[in-house]
């Protein structure tokens, strides 16, 4: 049996000592600390808050018609073409109606026939009175001769005398009579004679307001017909719109409706151009379309130099529900479990503590917090699920916009 040499055994030995050794004050040395973890939150602060609903609307003319004439007859001139402004009462298009300016002719005879029949009842009535006061004196002096002296004048006499001054009392009353009938025909010719002279008035189509001339239907020489009567296919000359002022429609959800009231701030943004202007619900219509489930709701806007036209879509945005001065949180910050909303908070000695809220309204990016935290005190606003109840993190004031005094988000 072969011996190993001491010097190997001692060099061994040397080696598994110094590995152990080694090994060992591995084993014994204690982990570094660990830093907490950053939690990104915001301070609850008090601000202005406001709910929002944003819809397309588009906008209209403030009011607009189909201008007809109200006799039928041909153009003879139209002054007005797509595109030209109008003021009110200006002359849009002139009728040529030949048989309206007889039947004015006619009217106009009418009238003066109707005056002389007057001038000739009157007449009538000054003979009649005449002729009754001559015999009226003749039968009043036989009377009194008769009363002096009796048997001196017949009672035939008399009688006929009685009888004719009775008979020239009747006749002014019959010319009387005639003269009042020929003054009721004349204020009836001069009502005929003033409906045809206002028809013929109506061969001249005006503008009933101010406003831009959207559509052109007839030309020189061509027939239109009267608008008065129940035809539904007269044409009209022109249609007429009052674009210095227009209505922006929105439609309103069934679900917003309760909140929509005159006065209500809107603020609108131009697809045109990404203008953007204030403004307020002046109107709605308080009933829903069946078929869309929303109500209407109009906003006046203001386009005197009709830079703005109709047909136009614009993005609206409707301030439903307004608060001032409430604890308000980034709408990052609150979550739900079971239906009820929480909030992480970070406490004052950094440990991550669960709170339950009670909200109000919510508006783009802030809701307000009405029951469950203070002001001033951290929120964690993102990456929630990363922490544990109790866990000691350290807060990192987040990039997130808080709502500002005194203003509206």
């Amino acid at each position: 049996m072969s011996m190993r040499s001491p010097t190997v055994v001692i060099g061994a030995t040397f080696f598994v000592a110094l590995s152990c050794l080694v090994f060992t004050g591995c084993k014994k040395r204690q982990p570094a600390s660990v830093a907490p973890v950053t939690a990104s939150v915001a301070q609850v602060t008090r601000g202005d808050l406001s709910n929002t609903l944003t819809v397309a609307g588009e906008f209209q003319p403030y009011q607009e018609v189909d201008l007809h004439a109200k006799v039928s007859g041909y153009i003879r001139r139209i002054n007005v073409d797509i595109g030209d402004r109008v003021k009110s009462g200006q002359v849009i298009a002139t009728l040529e109606v030949p048989e309206l300016n007889a039947q004015v002719a006619g009217s106009e005879a009418e009238v003066r026939h109707s005056q002389s029949e007057i001038a000739r009842a009157r007449s009538g009535v000054g003979l009649a009175e005449a002729g009754h006061a001559a015999l009226h004196a003749a039968y009043t002096r036989l009377a009194a001769a008769a009363k002096v002296r009796p048997g001196l004048v017949a009672q035939q006499e008399l009688d006929d005398y009685q009888a004719k001054d009775l008979d020239a009392e009747a006749k002014i009353n019959a010319a009387k009579a005639a003269l009042a009938a020929a003054q009721e025909q004349l204020g009836v010719s001069n009502a005929d004679h003033q409906r045809i002279t206002a028809l013929r008035g109506y061969s001249v189509v005006t503008a009933p307001f101010a406003g831009v001339i959207t559509m052109r239907y007839a030309d020189v020489g061509s027939l239109i017909q009267s608008g008065t009567t129940s035809n539904t296919q007269s044409m009209p000359v022109v249609k007429l719109a009052q674009s210095d002022l227009l209505r922006l429609r929105m439609p309103v959800p069934e679900e917003d409706v309760p909140y929509i009231k005159v006065g209500g701030d809107v603020e609108i943004k131009l697809q045109a151009n990404g203008k953007h202007i204030s403004g307020k619900i002046i109107r709605f219509t308080r009933e829903l379309t069946t078929a869309t489930r929303t109500m209407l709701a109009e906003v006046d806007v203001p386009n005197a130099d009709l830079a703005l036209s109709t047909g136009m879509t614009a993005e609206a945005a409707i301030v439903l529900q307004k608060q001032i001065d409430v604890l308000t949180v980034p709408a990052g910050a609150v979550l739900k479990e079971n239906g009820q909303p929480y909030v992480l908070i970070v406490d004052a000695a950094n440990k991550v503590q669960k709170v339950p809220v009670e909200l109000g309204i919510q508006g783009p990016d802030q809701v307000e917090i009405t029951k469950g935290v203070a002001e001033q005190q951290f929120v964690i606003v993102s990456g929630q699920s990363n922490y544990q109840v109790g866990q000691i993190v350290q807060p990192k004031i987040s990039t997130i916009s808080m709502p500002k005094q005194g203003g509206d988000q």
